[in-house]
């Protein structure tokens, strides 16, 4: 995918995203004990991903950490899983010195269709002023944080059109998204976090850790998040459904992330049995058409080349 596919606006208000911010001198060593990425080496100049996991390693929420300045960070997240995360990480402050704060009411945040300054890698970040700017995708995509100021208004439409293309854009793209339906659904890896850097194998350990290094270690993740498309009509699909993928004589179970409507009909993220054997050496799954139940008929889509499963 590249950027003059994003079907969306220059700029796209990402209205349901809000922000976790993490304060004081002890912000990054308390969410190292709890993240799957090492917060400790945040660099000044990345935006990482990382998973907060129940103690079956399970995800129950996703977030992109943000530095600012030497100790604090801003997490983003969807603004309906904010609570249930920040009553999670609270649980386990203790004594750290940290202050956790929901601070979505100060911040706007925008997509954006690109930004010629920023390096290409997903994750590499810049601040101008008082802004944050990172690339969101190897599609080229940005994310800018900018902190509510009387001359922007703050008044945001969760339904605005260009928020369901930008989605589309996530799910095109390979990146999951939790809803209130699949908090602690899916362990790490089914998400794919390992392959999209969200993961750190060589840090100290975080609730759920032991869990996600086992899968890592002890051989191949057997079931992960991959693309399909509806072509024909049929039952709506939902965020947790689970759902039957019949191929010949052979039937598999798979379980929804994603969903958005797309040009060629309905785009899902799903997870899984995930099989080599439908991966070519680019990292993109071969195309096959597959009733979905007993309705509609779907398309194995292959995820962007830069998105290489691990076998």
């Amino acid at each position: 995918m590249s950027i003059v596919s994003y079907t969306g606006f220059p700029q796209t208000p990402l209205s349901h995203l809000g922000i976790l911010a993490v304060h004081g001198p002890d912000a990054r060593k308390f969410l190292n004990g709890q993240l799957s990425q090492d917060t400790n080496k945040l660099a000044a100049d990345r935006v990482e991903l990382a998973g907060l996991h129940n103690p079956q390693g399970r995800v129950i929420a996703l977030l992109r950490l943000v530095p600012v300045g030497t100790e604090d960070v801003l997490c983003v997240l969807p603004r309906a899983l904010l609570p249930a995360t920040l009553a999670t990480l609270r649980k386990y402050l203790l004594r750290a010195k940290a202050t956790l704060m929901d601070e979505s009411a100060h911040w706007l945040i925008d997509g954006l269709a690109g930004d010629p300054a920023l390096p290409a890698a997903p994750g590499s970040a810049r601040v101008e002023g008082s802004d944050i700017l990172w690339r969101h995708a190897a599609d080229g995509r940005v994310i800018r944080l900018q902190p509510i100021r009387d001359e922007i208004q703050s008044g945001r439409d969760f339904a605005d059109p260009a928020l369901a293309a930008w989605q589309l854009a996530d799910l095109v793209a390979g990146l999951p998204e939790l809803h209130e339906s699949t908090r602690g659904e899916f362990v790490a890896q089914m998400l794919n976090l390992d392959a999209l850097g969200g993961i750190s194998f060589t840090k100290g350990c975080y609730t759920g850790q032991e869990v996600i290094a086992r899968a890592h270690y002890r051989g191949r993740v057997k079931r992960r998040a991959q693309r399909f498309r509806i072509l024909e009509g049929g039952p709506a699909l939902q965020p947790g459904q689970k759902v039957r993928l019949i191929e010949g004589n052979a039937v598999r179970f798979a379980q929804i992330v994603n969903v958005a409507q797309g040009r060629k009909g309905i785009e899902c993220l799903a997870v899984t049995s995930f099989d080599t054997s439908r991966t070519g050496a680019s990292g993109e799954a071969s195309v096959s058409e597959v009733p979905l139940g007993d309705t509609p008929t779907i398309e194995v889509v292959g995820l962007p080349v830069s998105y290489v499963l691990p076998d």
